[in-house]
């Protein structure tokens, strides 16, 4: 009898709301209750001992449907009751409500994690279920080819894939039954997935002092399959900086954050979401990006357990397969070692991950930003240039907001956009934007007239 763990509960006497306890530990992975000794292992006993070795067991069958198994064990001399609860195959409640064993807590399964639970407990997936009223015109044909393309380029199908049709390659991801496509080839490859699943596109903001300054956003919608090449075009054309330096003569305008390691982190995020739960939600601040997406760890597994060589344990297997056949992600459990290397060869700081309102957030900050925002005299960046290039804040005194690093950022990618054009993408009036060039004199300058002119970033 060792001390209150997973699998085992230590009770002074015997109520009945421990009844949700016995539901919890069949629904999990079993466990024991004790009677007779308290929560700091010193023994009590028990009462009445024979009437309630006939009790207890009736009243976990008639509530539960459980049959314990019930002994009388003796401790210190004093009469202990244990309760040995096995795990279920099938969904056990407790008066009408689900609970689950998870640590050493009891919850109550309600809303999603109540649907997951009870989808589990018979063997099936969300992703596998039938898609009611759909159709295989309802899939797309540039996003099943788009899938081949890359399987093939990737080396994990070969050529004769090419001859496919619609409803091959679902049969062969086991997504299509009796020639209803399954939820999760809507989401692959569906023509407007977001009609049937609202939550399943991508949500990006930009933040200014608190999360209260939303600046700008954009929700990234349509199919997963080609989902993560639309988020990085649009990161790299509003929300991140490409800092301008040279190798010998060639100029060189890489993204701020490595652009392997931030797709990988994309697809691991869509990949692993809940997806009949909430957005995949993406927050950009001037110091780090956050991003969440909802989805609890295996069970057992930690994030520790995700930074070193793990098995893979998707939460869905076949969208899961489809991103590896078309060689966006590995089956290894290796996607998070990929991740850090990435920004180990570049020397950034590397992201952060945790665990955070029953899904997964990666915090990755942005050094390269903010050296350039607040003209930090740095090291050599992560591209071997000076970080101060650009905006260069330590020559000139500047230092930037948020919406007026934004605008010279926007200003580097195109040197020839209008005011209008820069209001447009900032979402806000063109005052505004006229009022914030005017601080940024000393940054950079207007060449030309106001139509036909250009722009000039004033760097060191």
């Amino acid at each position: 009898m060792n001390q209150e763990n997973q699998n085992i509960e230590h009770k002074r006497i015997w109520k009945d709301e421990y009844l949700k306890w016995v539901s919890g530990f069949a629904n999990a992975y079993g466990g024991k209750i004790y009677i007779g000794i308290d929560d700091d292992l010193s023994v009590v006993g028990v009462d009445k001992l024979h009437q309630q070795l006939e009790d207890i067991p009736n009243k976990i069958i008639n509530n539960t449907g459980v049959v314990p198994e019930i002994n009388h064990i003796e401790k210190d001399g004093k009469d202990v009751i244990e309760i040995i609860i096995e795990p279920s195959l099938m969904p056990i409640s407790c008066r009408g409500v689900y609970y689950y064993r998870s640590g050493a807590t009891k919850q109550e399964l309600r809303g999603n994690a109540l649907h997951q639970f009870l989808l589990k407990k018979m063997g099936v997936n969300w992703e596998d279920l039938p898609c009611d009223c759909v159709t295989l015109d309802d899939i797309d044909d540039a996003a099943i080819d788009y899938f081949l393309d890359h399987a093939i380029d990737a080396g994990r199908m070969d050529s004769e894939s090419r001859k496919y049709s619609k409803a091959d390659v679902l049969e062969n991801l086991g997504l299509i039954k009796d020639g209803i496509p399954a939820n999760g080839a809507v989401l692959l490859f569906g023509k407007y997935p977001q009609r049937k699943f609202a939550t399943s596109s991508f949500k990006i903001g930009r933040f200014g002092i608190d999360n209260a300054d939303l600046l700008n956003q954009d929700e990234i919608t349509g199919n997963l399959i080609q989902m993560t090449d639309k988020i990085m075009q649009v990161l790299s054309a509003k929300y991140l900086i490409r800092p301008i330096h040279y190798e010998g003569l060639q100029r060189k305008e890489p993204l701020e954050i490595p652009k392997e390691a931030l797709r990988e982190i994309i697809f691991n995020s869509i990949v692993h979401k809940l997806q009949s739960g909430t957005w995949n939600q993406m927050s950009i601040y001037d110091d780090h990006i956050h991003l969440w997406n909802e989805g609890e760890l295996p069970d057992g597994y930690t994030v520790e357990t995700l930074m070193s060589k793990h098995i893979s344990k998707p939460r869905n297997p076949k969208i899961a397969r489809a991103f590896y056949l078309a060689g966006f992600i590995e089956a290894w459990g290796r996607g998070y070692e990929k991740i850090m290397s990435e920004f180990d060869k570049v020397r950034l700081a590397r992201p952060t991950f945790k665990e955070e309102q029953r899904g997964i957030c990666v915090d990755i900050p942005r050094e390269i930003f903010m050296s350039i925002r607040g003209g930090l005299k740095s090291t050599k960046d992560s591209h071997g240039a000076n970080c101060a290039n650009g905006a260069n804040g330590a020559e000139n005194g500047a230092n930037l907001t948020a919406r007026q690093a934004e605008i010279v950022s926007i200003i580097k990618r195109n040197p020839s956009i209008s005011l209008n054009e820069i209001a447009a993408k900032l979402g806000v009036g063109t005052t505004t934007v006229d009022r914030e060039v005017k601080k940024l004199k000393g940054v950079i300058k207007r060449v030309g007239a106001r139509n036909g002119g250009y722009w000039e970033i004033i760097e060191s």
